[in-house]
């Protein structure tokens, strides 16, 4: 098992880089608002368990206005109640967890936030037992002023990733995604979905280790092949004072997930995790604003009313 975990943490650090010079690019080429030679800032950390990671945070440009694209590799000594839901059999057991997570908060309003991981857990019976092990991860999109042109691109190329690991994946795991980014106190998706998968291993799929590797190299790279293009349809595009207030509103939204409903953010802490890591997930600014209620026929509206609905976006 060792030899996989250092295959998937070679591919992970290398998918880091790749995702941090994809973003570095998009604000050097610049956007309405300009340019800026802002880079991420990388900060290589140890953890007292074992292990570490490598946070590269970004903030204050001029097309992202702040993001984090994290690595971390971790030795647990005992699974949380978090990770041991639907493992009972693991509580108390001494794990791995590795993975690249990322979320980004672009300036421009017309641009939509997004967020990525992925991730493998091997985790040894406290029987000793052989080592039980399982993939995780997916991306998803928040806009706040919505293109369909755009999120048919996004799901697009979910689909087109998913078609070699066979017919049913890109169903099962957008629905997945639509069903777990869901805001019940609200009654809302967060955004207009894309994939999540969690438990991805010979018992859950039949796939074999390096089919589920694979799985995982195609949505890290799908990531990438996704959100550029949207960054590059919008991020020129004018905006005011209107378009801002309302995406700090939503960033709102964004916040109560992730506090109240995220595992990953809840794995992490109860994991006694590195919780400037955890929460770099935070947008730098966000509002409430009591019952607001767009006019019916705005753009505001039709965020709500059509594409936080989970729908079938490449029938459209």
């Amino acid at each position: 098992m060792d030899t996989q975990i250092a295959r998937v943490r070679e591919f992970l650090l290398n998918l880091q880089d790749n995702i941090i010079k994809a973003l570095e690019h998009q604000e050097q080429t610049g956007g309405v608002d300009g340019s800026s030679e802002t880079k991420f800032a990388p900060d290589i950390w140890e953890r007292p368990e074992g292990g570490g990671g490598r946070s590269c945070v970004f903030s204050g440009g001029q097309v992202i206005e702040k993001a984090g694209v994290m690595f971390s590799h971790i030795h647990i000594n005992q699974m949380p109640a978090s990770a041991t839901t639907r493992h009972p059999q693991l509580a108390g057991a001494k794990a791995q967890a590795l993975g690249v997570s990322l979320v980004i908060h672009p300036k421009n309003p017309y641009v939509p936030t997004s967020h990525a991981n992925v991730r493998l857990f091997v985790a040894t019976p406290t029987d000793g037992g052989e080592p039980i092990w399982w993939f995780g991860g997916g991306f998803d999109l928040t806009p706040f002023y919505p293109s369909l042109d755009d999120v048919k691109h996004w799901h697009k190329v979910a689909y087109e990733l998913c078609q070699p690991f066979g017919d049913d994946a890109y169903d099962k795991y957008k629905t997945w995604c639509d069903e777990y980014f869901y805001l019940k106190h609200r009654g809302e998706c967060r955004g207009v979905g894309g994939l999540f998968y969690d438990d991805v291993n010979t018992d859950s799929t039949g796939w074999d280790f390096e089919t589920c590797f694979a799985f995982m190299q195609a949505v890290g790279q799908g990531y990438i092949d996704g959100i550029v293009p949207i960054f590059e349809n919008n991020k020129y595009r004018a905006y005011g004072e209107r378009e801002r207030h309302f995406q700090l509103y939503r960033r709102g939204r964004y916040v109560e997930y992730n506090l109240v409903y995220d595992r990953g953010t809840l794995f992490g802490l109860q994991s006694n995790g590195r919780t400037e890591s955890i929460l770099v997930s935070m947008p730098p600014l966000a509002a409430w604003d009591y019952r607001y209620e767009p006019a019916a026929g705005t753009p505001e509206f039709e965020l709500t009313d059509f594409y936080l609905k989970p729908k079938d976006w490449l029938a459209l």
